[in-house]
């Protein structure tokens, strides 16, 4: 899918995140025993509490996922008026894949009226190529400063934001397609293996996948839906903004059989994934409009997806940031939120 000033290429090419090399803070509480802070510039944050008193009772059944460890470094990227944003370079134990992940934590995160609660997670792919950089981070789409103002007004749940990169090189012709191409980096196992088990070695997260969403935009849209179609033990939702359906990267010649097993075009229909999505389109660009229809009316159950529209809307990021208020909302009215002991 691509921004209307550029009609022959598959994607759109959106401005890459700007990071400071500055320091900053991170706390992850827990109660009923201690627990590993992630630490920040090398200094690990450790936080202490006092051991439970010894029973003989059951342990009390609980869906907070403590983190297990072992704490990553991270430094800031940037301040928002909603918090920091965080960065770390993750090397995938999984894949062996090395890149660049940016993390927001919600104000309620670090708050110790909620330092035994575990918190929803949602996962955001960018536009473009997304080597070295994701739009989620930046000013454009302001997602971190929407979400908090939601959270007050009590319309959405305060999300940890997790926002890798999607590729390891800039060639739009050779990009990665969020998948294991043969020969190539893992890149879709550092997304759904690597990545997951990032967020639950650093935070306070929720058992199963009822707290866990993914959303993106443009190439981030067809990123989403193949990762929530292909793991729906991970993903309850996805919101593939604006997207497109056939990973069309010049890497799969002689691997057709592995890029259809890779196509959202084809996982829609053959799937039989258990998540709920809601693909969005602009309504100014008929073509877009089309395909999208197109592909929703293939879902077989028990996919469901819900459409939506954007009237006048284009293929922009300008455009992508307006949506960013009703999809929060709809994520909130389908994930569950935070939870404690």
């Amino acid at each position: 899918m691509q921004p209307l000033s550029h009609p022959t290429r598959t994607r759109a090419v959106l401005v890459a995140a700007t990071t400071l090399a500055l320091a900053g803070a991170l706390a992850a509480c827990g109660g009923g025993g201690s627990s590993t802070a992630p630490a920040v510039d090398g200094k690990p944050a450790a936080v202490d509490s006092p051991s439970a008193p010894v029973s003989s009772a059951p342990p009390k059944p609980t869906k907070v996922l403590m983190p297990t460890g072992p704490a990553t470094n991270f430094t800031k990227a940037r301040d928002t008026t909603a918090g920091p944003i965080l960065m770390t370079t993750l090397t995938g134990k999984k894949s062996g894949v090395s890149a660049k992940v940016w993390v927001w934590l919600p104000p309620q995160y670090n708050d110790p009226k909620y330092a035994n609660y575990g918190f929803p997670v949602l996962t955001l792919y960018a536009g473009g190529q997304s080597n070295g950089y994701n739009t989620w981070t930046d000013n454009q789409l302001p997602i971190q400063a929407e979400d908090a103002d939601l959270v007050k007004q009590g319309k959405a749940h305060p999300f940890i934001m997790i926002m890798p990169v999607q590729n390891l090189i800039s060639d739009e012709n050779n990009a990665f397609d969020c998948s294991d191409i043969p020969g190539q980096p893992k890149m879709g196992t550092w997304m759904a293996e690597d990545i997951p088990d990032f967020v639950r070695a650093n935070f306070r997260t929720l058992k199963g996948r009822d707290s866990w969403g993914v959303m993106g935009a443009s190439t981030g849209g067809f990123c989403s839906a193949k990762l929530a179609l292909q793991h729906p033990d991970l993903y309850k939702v996805a919101v593939p903004i604006d997207g497109y359906w056939n990973p069309d990267s010049h890497l799969w010649r002689g691997h057709e059989a592995e890029r259809l097993a890779n196509s959202p075009d084809m996982l829609v229909a053959t799937s039989k994934a258990d998540v709920k999505m809601l693909a969005t389109a602009a309504g100014g660009t008929p073509y877009e409009t089309n395909l999208v229809k197109k592909w929703v009316a293939k879902a077989a159950a028990p996919t469901t997806i819900e459409y939506y529209e954007q009237p006048g809307g284009k293929h922009l990021t300008s455009d992508f940031k307006k949506m960013i208020p009703n999809t929060l909302e709809w994520l909130t009215k389908n994930l569950d939120g935070p939870e404690n002991d």
